[in-house]
């Protein structure tokens, strides 16, 4: 009996491990570090732009979100959607660091240095969305 206990509770281990493999995706981590880093640039942002950096953090934290969900999709058109949208938030994290930028809301080598990062993360996940394609289903 606690032979078949050990083993199911090793099975089990095996399975959360495996259920978390997206955690060690670069591209990933990479999103996570961005948002987080999105996060502590925009929580001093108040008042009237407060929208703004909202916005920025949906967006950012989109691109972290959608990547395991992506991830998690058994049929490859599921998989290929969430990637897309991954890859359209980090598309749509240009244009508001570029209105921040304009408002002085960040400083423009924080905003070089996160479209940077982002044209990265991007590329990343372009590369994922190709080998979809290229792998048998």
């Amino acid at each position: 009996m606690l032979h078949e206990s050990t083993a199911l509770s090793r099975l089990l281990e095996i399975e959360l491990i495996m259920a978390f493999m997206f955690e060690k995706l670069e591209v990933y981590q990479k999103a996570v570090d961005f948002a987080d880093d999105i996060a502590s640039r925009t929580e001093r942002i108040t008042g009237s732009y407060r929208y703004l950096a909202d916005q920025l953090n949906r967006a950012a934290l989109s691109i972290a979100t959608n990547l395991p969900e992506g991830n998690g999709r058994f049929a490859k058109p599921d998989r290929r959607n969430f990637f897309t949208i991954a890859r359209g938030s980090a598309q749509e994290c240009v244009s508001l660091l570029e209105i921040a930028r304009r408002r002085n809301l960040i400083v423009e080598s924080a905003s070089s240095g996160s479209k940077f990062r982002l044209e990265i993360i991007a590329r990343m996940i372009s590369g994922l969305i190709n080998g979809l394609a290229e792998r048998d289903e």
